[in-house]
């Protein structure tokens, strides 16, 4: 099972920005999918989450400005991301709790993390 990043990138502040997060693989079932961030010489916080009955939850920082979403067909979760701040700028993590078939088709649940793509946002 992988969970594969896209979307990140440089941008002004005030821009807008779409993160996407993939997961592939032999997946059965995805639970609560998220977004953390880690900012240079910071730890890594939750941005946002959404369970698998769409309930989302924000980082005091990013509410009114992110939103996230997912589509359950495609197993894919976005974030969509406006009104960007410097202090936005972090490699975005993806994590989703899921379940998977192994390789003797045993169900295996796990949290799984996406790759990271970095978002920069400077003039």
């Amino acid at each position: 099972v992988q969970l594969q990043a896209s979307g990140g990138g440089l941008v002004q502040p005030g821009g807008s920005l779409r993160l996407s997060c993939a997961a592939s693989g032999s997946v059965f079932v995805i639970y609560s999918m998220g977004w953390y961030r880690q900012a240079p010489g910071k730890q890594r916080e939750l941005a946002a989450s959404i369970t698998s009955s769409d309930i989302t939850n924000y980082v005091d920082s990013v509410k009114g400005r992110f939103t996230i979403s997912r589509d359950s067909a495609k197993k894919t979760v976005y974030l969509q991301m406006d009104s960007l701040k410097p202090e936005d700028t972090a490699v975005y993590y993806c994590n989703a709790d899921l379940g998977y078939f192994d390789y003797a088709s045993n169900p295996v649940m796990v949290i799984s993390w996406g790759q990271g793509t970095q978002l920069t946002v400077s003039s």
